[in-house]
């Protein structure tokens, strides 16, 4: 907000420079952006009077004027306005005078052969905002020739481009800053209220009714007759302009002035077109949510669609404003009103926001409203707007309406603060001369009643706190008051506190383990990914956002696969090629007891995975199951981890029979396999494309562990190993797993390692069967092993298989 100090020190007494002031300001939590020192704009302009006027000799365009500023010569100046004429009273920039917004220094010249001593100016060359095409006229009386143009322009002033917190909404008001002033340095506050008006109630043809009371608790209506559109008096429309306002008209100008004054938006409506618009003397304003579908024109010439997230102004139930946000283009003020009804109204916070943003239009006016209004000063506002309708354009107060629903208890709340916690949260202080201490009792009173707050003492060292009715949002707890004092007191008075003792940082387990998890995946050549939680709804036991930003993104997911399907398919439609990656996110669903979440980590893989294709001739080289396998058999072997695979086909999305639920220390850890033909098809992926999930939350509790997080040595043996083949026909639905575990089981001590190298189906093998083919290594720790060590031990793997599955033995 643009604080001009002209204004501010008419509310509160200014003890500081502005450098000063705003270096205050910004360490008690509002950061000055910048400081605007008008009075350099027009430095050496003063005021002049055009005593005589004559054509250019040598240009139809340019006048040559003879214009007093008091120094008992008149200064010959040439000028290019078309307005110029004598008898008026100027402002002329003399000969050395700067203009910044110009850069522009006046020098003596000549002008077509004329000489000119200086410039007569418009108020754009001065750095304000006209609508004049040429020189700027002064009127009114008491003009003394010679003088500063400065004060009559407004120009003697330095603007402050303060910004407040989202909390401090009191903090968007000349009143709120000035109060702010005073707390910080003690000056005296010289706020006056306005006085008491005398309105009669009920007496017109004015009608109030809101629907809903929590959006809209109080609402003021006053009609206002007799007035006189004009423009608004030079005082006014320097106050405007200084805070960045374009002055409009008095009636308008004098809302924006009430509204950055005390923080409070007004609205005013032409009387008589409401009644154009109701169709009817007898006017209803109403307060009401729209339609679905239903239009509006507001000010700015556009027509805008609504819906039920939008509240309205209407008159007999038609709309008129977008409640806290905009006036409508039909019912606004213009040059010929007579009549007004004057809007004082408080709105929810949260129902003006999304009405703003739903109609994608913010405003002064919804800025306010969005962080919420002083809820007791409503009528303060309303006054002071009615008493300056009366005395600057002459409006006679006619009736006045009220709807008021808020707390007969006021906006006021008591919050305890014990001296003990401020000082445990604040720490020590310093006291100067190298000495520290506490914050003491007297400080407290003295900084929060400063803020306007009144303390009762409760105990030994503690307060009840009664928050004014401007603080009432911000200051609710007691840790909101010692942030008061922590600002006010000075952070630069409070002492750096250390570690008696430095320790060395260091992750917890489970952040670490994700790291190695992370990089694990990345080293077997998959690419990192991340998705947004939230996707399209439709799915069983999806969460659904309540007031989601769009409708693609209103649920949250179940899974991660379906995200990396999606990221596989549009990565190919723009021809990067396969995508093989990871992601470590959260998931979410619904249960009959709640909500539940749960942290997963999944990826796909498909296509070609080789970077180059000269060794295949150009041409894709799909992956294999068993290298898709190969990529998660690594991860978990890098992690220390022995996962079981066992059939699965609960997942639609996946490949009946080339699918696995994965399992480790008895618990499932996820699935893997590979993507279903006809999803496929749908997406127009690879026919080999794999995906997998898995719970992180059971593979770190597998993976946190002593033996594995602190592995033991194990030494390597140093005597030669002896193989053996056995090759047998099995049943088909008989798992190679299995086969592995009854062969380590039997082997015992002796055997080093299994591995299936040969699988064969066909001629000469029994229906149903398959011949399979393992290689066993065999190796002792202490001794080279003989034939008469193996062969006991590999006979019993043999007649383990035989015993346990049946199977027929081929060597």
């Amino acid at each position: 907000m643009r604080i001009s100090l002209n204004w501010l020190q008419e509310l509160v007494e200014l003890k500081l420079s502005p450098e000063d002031l705003a270096e205050t300001l910004t360490m008690a939590g509002f950061e000055v952006e910048d400081i605007e020192d008008r009075g350099t704009w027009a430095d050496g302009v003063v005021i002049g009077k055009v005593v005589g006027r004559e054509q250019h000799p040598n240009a139809d365009k340019l006048s040559v004027c003879q214009v007093d500023v008091g120094k008992g010569e008149n200064l010959n100046i040439v000028c290019g306005a078309s307005n110029v004429r004598a008898d008026i009273y100027v402002p002329v920039a003399t000969v050395g005078t700067y203009l910044p917004n110009k850069d522009l220094k006046i020098k003596p010249a000549k002008l077509r052969g004329v000489p000119s001593q200086g410039m007569i100016c418009s108020l754009e060359e001065l750095g304000l905002p006209t609508d004049v095409d040429g020189i700027h006229i002064f009127s009114g009386e008491n003009i003394k020739i010679g003088a500063d143009v400065r004060p009559l322009l407004g120009l003697n002033d330095v603007i402050l481009d303060v910004t407040a917190t989202a909390n401090r909404a009191d903090a968007l008001s000349m009143v709120g800053i000035a109060r702010e002033v005073a707390a910080i340095t003690g000056a005296q506050l010289k706020i006056s209220q306005p006085e008491e008006l005398s309105i009669p109630q009920g007496a017109g043809n004015l009608g109030i009714k809101v629907d809903d009371t929590k959006a809209c608790p109080t609402y003021i209506g006053t009609v206002i007759e007799q007035v006189k559109i004009a423009p608004s008096p030079d005082w006014l429309q320097q106050r405007l302009l200084s805070a960045g306002v374009r002055p409009i008209s008095n009636i308008v100008d004098i809302t924006n002035y009430v509204m950055l004054e005390w923080g409070q938006p007004l609205h005013a409506f032409d009387r008589k077109r409401l009644e154009s618009i109701a169709g009817s003397e007898d006017i209803s304003i109403g307060v009401r949510f729209a339609n679905n579908g239903e239009n509006f024109k507001t000010l700015d010439g556009k027509t805008r669609q609504l819906s039920t997230q939008n509240l309205l102004i209407t008159v007999n139930n038609k709309p008129v404003a977008l409640a806290g946000v905009m006036g409508g283009e039909e019912s606004e003020v213009h040059d010929g009103t007579e009549s007004l009804v004057l809007e004082a109204a408080l709105f929810d916070n949260a129902v003006i926001r999304r009405s703003s943003r739903n109609a994608g239009l913010r405003s002064e006016s919804s800025t306010r409203y969005e962080r919420g209004v002083n809820h007791a000063e409503l009528e303060i506002a309303c006054r002071r707007a009615l008493s300056l309708i009366a005395e600057i354009a002459g409006g006679s107060l006619t009736t006045q309406e009220i709807s008021d629903t808020r707390p007969d208890s006021g906006w006021s709340r008591s919050v305890e603060l014990r001296l003990d916690r401020v000082n445990q949260i604040l720490g020590p202080v310093d006291l100067g001369e190298e000495e520290t201490g506490e914050i003491k009792g007297e400080d407290v009173e003295r900084i929060l009643t400063a803020l306007g707050c009144r303390l009762t003492v409760s105990g030994d060292g503690t307060w009840a706190v009664n928050v004014p009715a401007y603080r009432y949002r911000d200051l609710e707890r007691e840790i909101d008051l010692i942030e008061e004092i922590a600002r006010l007191y000075g952070y630069d008075n409070l002492c750096d506190t250390l570690p008696e003792k430095p320790e060395v940082g260091y992750l917890p387990v489970d952040q670490e383990l994700v790291r190695k998890l992370r990089a694990a995946f990345r080293a077997t050549g998959l690419t990192e990914l991340m998705h947004y939680s939230l996707v399209k709804p439709g799915e069983d036991r999806q969460i659904v956002i309540s007031n989601p930003l769009f409708a693609e993104y209103s649920a949250l997911r179940t899974d991660l696969i379906s995200g990396l399907i999606d990221a596989f398919q549009y990565n190919i439609q723009q021809g990067n090629g396969a995508l093989n990656g990871f992601e470590i996110g959260k998931i979410f669903w619904q249960e009959e007891d709640g909500f539940q979440e749960a942290d997963t980590v999944a990826g796909i893989i498909g296509g070609d995975i080789t970077s180059s294709k000269w060794m295949s001739g150009g041409s894709q080289k799909p992956i294999t199951w068993f290298e898709s396998k190969g990529i998660l058999e690594s991860v978990f072997k890098g992690m220390g981890l022995e996962v079981e695979y066992q059939p699965d086909r609960r997942d639609e999305r996946l490949h009946p029979g080339r699918t696995a639920s994965l399992w480790v220390g008895g618990n499932r850890l996820g699935v893997f396999g590979q993507v279903h033909p006809q999803l496929r098809s749908e997406k127009d992926l690879p026919d080999d494309t794999y995906v997998f999930q898995l719970s992180l939350e059971v593979l770190l509790d597998a993976i946190d562990e002593d033996e594995i997080l602190t592995p033991k040595f194990k030494s390597y043996s140093t005597y030669p190993p002896s193989d053996r083949d056995i090759a047998f026909f099995a049943p088909v639905n008989l798992t190679v797993t299995e086969i592995q575990k009854a062969i380590t089981k039997a082997g015992k001590s002796l055997l080093d390692s299994v591995e299936l190298f040969d699988e064969y189906r066909g001629e000469n093998v029994p229906e149903g069967q398959r011949s399979l083919a393992f290689r066993l290594i065999y190796r002792s720790q202490e001794r080279t092993l003989t034939d008469a060590d193996v062969e006991p031990v590999h006979q019993k793997v043999r007649d383990s298989l035989v015993e346990k599955f049946g199977v027929s033995l081929r060597s």
